[in-house]
């Protein structure tokens, strides 16, 4: 795997933007802990997704692809996960490839696929106020939980 060369600062200001604190500060060795198979420590899955983006955030790229971010995590994850994006999408372009639509609410466009056709597209509140896929799926997510529209 590329090594990113970053100061201390850069790596904790990453990992703060990236919700990463709370686990690295529960580490034996802090930043320094050797995680993953040869290593001391296992992250879970949504600890492994929120040190991706705190990987993404250090290499400052313009383009940001992400396929299903949130997909398999709780509900605590899944909203560290959403309060991540906001520093790492901030000015670029990011592609955001995902099922559960409470990842793409504040997107400033969702494109709607169905059977590999373009359906809608807009931003979520207009794909709410519309008869379409995106509402009836929205509303089946809400079902779901126990929301109300």
């Amino acid at each position: 795997m590329n090594s990113i060369e970053a100061s201390d600062e850069a790596v904790l200001k990453a990992a703060e933007a990236a919700q990463c604190l709370d686990f690295i500060n529960r580490m034996p060795q802090g930043l320094d802990t050797m995680i993953g198979e040869g290593g001391q420590v296992h992250l879970s899955g949504g600890e492994r997704q929120r040190l991706s983006l705190a990987r993404a955030y250090l290499k400052n790229s313009p383009i940001i692809i992400l396929d299903e971010a949130t997909v398999y995590n709780d509900a605590e994850n899944e909203s560290r996960i959403q309060k991540a994006f906001s520093s790492l999408m901030a000015g670029k372009t990011v592609l955001v490839i995902a099922h559960r639509l409470s990842t793409v609410t504040d997107l400033d466009r969702i494109l709607v696929m169905e059977k590999g056709a373009l359906v809608q597209e807009g931003r979520h509140e207009e794909l709410l106020a519309q008869d379409g896929l995106y509402k009836n799926l929205w509303l089946a997510h809400e079902t779901a939980l126990g929301w109300k529209l």
